[in-house]
């Protein structure tokens, strides 16, 4: 909104707006922006969640320290979307469909999530949309937005190629080849590529909800996953620097770059409320709406394959969730004292604050070899 008003319709009258073309100046200050929206914002919001009395369910299971956060204001995540949303409206190219794309991303991942919150608070319970029925939405995002990347693939705007860590000149396509040329079966030809965008979508979204169970722990690493992709993202779109990298050159998807520097500003200024001990929660409408973003933001700059990276503890969360559950139906048999992880290490007698701290350094550790990646190719 302000580039189209300052840049584009301002700018042959008053020259000193030409900063707002540049695309680290309008980074910089969206990202200063959702701080400021967070912190500004954040005590009323808390405010209100207070007096309709939307407080957070404890499970009896669980560590027992736990138990006195019962009652904390829950669904603050409606501050971490707001802190995003708003400002990539006002610093971002609104003609670029990029931009469009990862805010719908948001907005339906965090839809879910607040009819889960909202499921949970009505009822009273610590059980919100049934796994089934929050899978299949997620399932159906996902699938809306995978389409979209194909229509835009029709366009030639985008492309179905996969980039490899550490492989420079190998750059698989997601698409079945010849049956793309036959248009009533375009579709049925991104069939890979659909099941593989709602998979690791629908995955990301999920291991960033697994991992918001501690004070500050999944917003502190979405600070630094969002702080690597806010890298990617530019790096990818700009023209230098892509083919400095061999990266695809992938001029449109720079403006995504805004995007990622709001996620950055609205988690640090959520940081501010949600660190220990936590004034309000995200609840789901928060951590599936930074989930579904991230893994369409790695989507966008075909990044899919260093998503692991990325989001390095989300996915350690999310596997053993996983490991636990299958091993509990195969053997009969835990291998983890608690899932997720973090719980695991808080029932060996590490403090919650410690296991928050060294889950961040193990998160900026994968973060910083994603980075690497770009080079060792």
């Amino acid at each position: 909104m302000l580039y189209w008003l300052l840049y584009q319709k301002l700018f042959p009258y008053f020259r000193p707006f030409r900063i707002f073309r540049y695309l680290t100046f309008r980074t910089a200050f969206a990202t200063l922006t959702a701080l400021l929206i967070a912190l500004f914002v954040g005590p009323y919001v808390i405010q209100k969640l207070r007096e309709f009395q939307i407080g957070q369910y404890i499970r009896e299971e669980g560590p027992k320290e736990h138990q006195k956060k019962a009652g904390t204001p829950t669904m603050g995540g409606v501050l971490i979307c707001i802190a995003i949303l708003l400002p990539t409206l006002l610093w971002s190219d609104l003609s670029n469909p990029f931009v469009w794309l990862v805010m719908g991303s948001t907005v339906a991942f965090g839809a879910i999530g607040f009819a889960d919150d909202y499921i949970k608070v009505v009822h009273r319970r610590n059980l919100g949309l049934t796994a089934r029925a929050k899978l299949g939405y997620q399932a159906l995002a996902s699938t809306a937005i995978a389409v979209v990347f194909v229509a835009m693939q029709s366009l030639g705007i985008y492309s179905t190629q996969l980039t490899v860590p550490f492989l420079k000149n190998f750059h698989p396509h997601l698409s079945l080849g010849p049956l793309t040329h036959i248009p009533h079966i375009t579709l049925l030809a991104f069939l890979p590529f659909v099941v593989f965008i709602v998979l690791l979508i629908v995955f990301s979204s999920n291991a960033v909800n697994l991992t918001d169970g501690l004070d500050g722990l999944a917003i502190g690493c979405t600070i630094i996953a969002a702080g690597a992709l806010t890298v990617l993202t530019y790096v990818s779109g700009h023209v230098v620097f892509s083919d400095y990298l061999e990266l695809q050159r992938m001029p449109m998807v720079g403006e995504v770059t805004v995007f990622c520097g709001c996620m950055v500003g609205a988690s640090i200024g959520f940081l501010w409320y949600n660190a220990h001990p936590a004034e309000v929660f995200m609840g789901d409408v928060g951590s599936l709406a930074l989930g579904g973003a991230i893994g369409t933001v790695a989507v966008v700059i075909r990044q899919e394959l260093l998503l692991p990276f990325i989001g390095g503890i989300f996915v350690l969360e999310a596997f053993s969730v996983i490991l636990q559950v299958g091993s509990y139906k195969l053997r009969k048999k835990r291998i983890f004292k608690m899932a997720p992880l973090h719980h695991h290490f808080e029932l060996m007698g590490w403090s919650e604050s410690k296991v928050i701290v060294r889950f961040w350094i193990g998160a900026l550790v994968f973060a910083l070899f994603a980075l690497t990646t770009l080079k060792l190719r």
